[in-house]
Formats: C-alpha cells, structure tokens, sequence
C-alpha cells in the first residue's frame, strides 16, 4: 500500500529540516536506519529525519511518564518511526467490515454462558496452537493473518499438527478484493468452508501484494473450517470464554493512535474513547500482571507487523473496559463433525 504524501508539506519539510536536524542524534539516526534497512529516494531523508525526531520526542517524552507511574506501556522507535500517523495509517487500516452472512441464514452469534467457568489465563502459544509472528508488509491484509491465525489454531486443535496457513490464498481468492485494502476474516472463514479448505503458506506463498489470480488448489487443502461465529458485540465476556474453550480468536481494533503506532511493551491502554475499528489481529490468550502489585488484566494480541513491532510482534492489552473495541468486531471458525446418515 503506498503511502502518500502531500507535495507541498514534503516541499516545507525538506526546506526547513536540514537546518532544524538535532545533529546530536545523528548516530541514532544511522543506527535505526541501519537496524530496520530504510533507505530513501534523493532529498527525502530530511523530510523522514524531520518526521522520526518528532516521533522520538514523543517516545522518550510518554516513556519519562511511565518511569513515573503515568503509564502502563512504553513506546519506542520501531520501523513506523519515520512515519507520521496520518501516513501509518494509510498503510495499516486494513480491517473493512461488510455483510458476511452464510447463505440462506443469519450469523451465527456466540454468547456468554453464564455456568461456565473460565480459567483465571490462558495462552495458546503454550499449547503449540499458534505459528511464528509474520509480516503483512506494505499490503493491507492484516484480515487475512488475523484469520490464517484463527484456523491455525483450529487445525492444530483438531489434529494436533501446526501448519503455517496460506494468507495470499485468502488475498487471492476469497473475494476481498483487491485484498491489500482490506478485508474481514469472516469472509474469510466463509471463503474456507465454501472451498472445503486453505492450502500452506509453504504452497502458496505470501508475495505482500494482490497477484491478481488465484492459485488455490483444491486438492492440497491444509486445514478446513465449516463456518464462523460471532462473538456478541462488545462482550468481552463472551470474547473470554470463545478464547478460553475455542482457541485463538480473530479480533479488529482501533489502533489509530500515534501510540498505538509505536508501542514498545507493558500492557497497552486506548488513549481515546472512540471505537473505530481499522486493524485486526489475533487473541492467543489473556492474562493478570502483578506489575506494581495492581494485578491488571490483559488480553495477549498477536500481530502481523513483524517482530520489530511490540513484545517481540504481540500487544498486551488492558482487558476488562472493552479497549480499543477490542469486543466489537470478534470471530472464530469452527469444524463441525459430519452426522453418519
């Protein structure tokens, strides 16, 4: 997805840079360029200089106040640095809602069961549920990760073997398209059942781009679902319980934030009340930190940015005010055994 920039602050920018560049961070400067291999077109690296000092005075201005009992998160320069947010979010906002009801019927919705009990955490990573953290890269198809890791998890429930599911297969062919828009991975577990499965990544490779084509082949299917269900609503109860006894859950979250952009660690908090949805990820588990002694909870987000993004490619997350609208837009796919006649 390119990211676009408007002629006349790039032209204010790159007049007004050079002379305002902090030549005391000229090493840091080189060392993060180094670290996440940007390199950049004649007379735009004062433009992103000027952009990545700003976005370091936020950094070490918010971690000041964490070290200082404000925060319960830390920020830090990650491959987003030399972007502003306006432009991280023309890359990221990847998650498009739209109708995804089954044919012939309504969806079908998951709710809290007020008998069952939960256990106090959860983490499927433990369980050998969950692949390594990928990396979307400039498409936006974070729908796709977000349900390649949702079937993922049911595959290795159902058959105790972990395979590395093909999200270019979703791009592709499920009728998102183009699929580096966006996209929701309802649709995409519809797509799945409606196709009898999904080949590997190992397969059908991922290329960061719409191919155009699709290449599924029905004879290599490497893991199924028959339908999807929706978690209720804003429930994030019922969103506990779907993780707790279904396994890893496709989530969408707001994540416009500058902070949410450059999150580091801790356990994340929306600095917002809004509730826009424009990212999905997945929820592996959840969990209660004994950090100062508060004991919050928290939901453990995998991502699809790459392990330079977070802990190592996942977001803790406060759980318990429905954060980031973490409730509102939640689903999972499900294998339902064939009756014998």
């Amino acid at each position: 997805m390119h990211i676009l920039v408007v002629a006349a602050t790039f032209l204010v920018l790159q007049r007004t840079s050079s002379a305002g560049a902090d030549l005391g961070l000229e090493g840091a400067w080189k060392e993060w360029k180094a670290a996440h291999g940007k390199e950049y077109l004649e007379g735009e690296e004062n433009f992103r200089r000027t952009i990545w000092e700003k976005n370091l005075r936020l950094v070490r201005q918010h971690n000041l106040e964490a070290s200082l009992g404000k925060h319960t998160y830390r920020l830090g320069m990650n491959h987003f640095g030399d972007l502003t947010n306006e432009e991280y979010n023309q890359r990221t906002n990847c998650f498009r809602p739209s109708p995804a009801e089954p044919p012939g019927g309504n969806v079908t919705l998951f709710r809290e069961t007020p008998t069952v009990e939960t256990p106090k955490e959860v983490d499927w990573r433990k369980k050998g549920y969950v692949t390594r953290v990928k990396d979307q890269g400039d498409c936006g198809s974070c729908w796709a990760f977000s349900a390649t890791g949702a079937l993922e998890g049911l595959h290795f429930k159902t058959t105790k073997r972990l395979v590395s599911l093909s999200e270019q297969n979703l791009i592709d062919c499920s009728g998102q398209f183009p699929g580096c828009k966006g996209g929701i991975a309802s649709r995409a577990f519809l797509y799945v059942a409606s196709k009898g499965g999904i080949n590997s990544e190992k397969i059908y490779p991922y290329l960061s781009k719409d191919s155009g084509r699709c290449h599924y082949d029905p004879q290599k299917p490497a893991a199924k679902c028959s339908s999807f269900k929706q978690v209720l609503k804003g429930d994030e109860s019922a969103l506990e319980e779907a993780v707790a006894n279904m396994g890893p859950v496709s989530v969408a979250l707001d994540s416009r934030s500058k902070e949410f952009q450059l999150y580091k660690s801790g356990i994340f908090s929306s600095p917002w009340s809004g509730k826009v949805l424009k990212h999905a990820m997945l929820a592996v588990g959840y969990a209660k930190s004994s950090e100062g002694g508060k004991g919050r909870g928290y939901w453990i987000l995998k991502n699809s940015w790459s392990k330079m993004w977070g802990e190592n490619g996942y977001m803790r997350l406060l759980k318990g005010a429905n954060h980031c609208g973490i409730a509102d837009g939640a689903s999972y796919p499900v294998l339902e055994k064939v009756k014998e006649p």
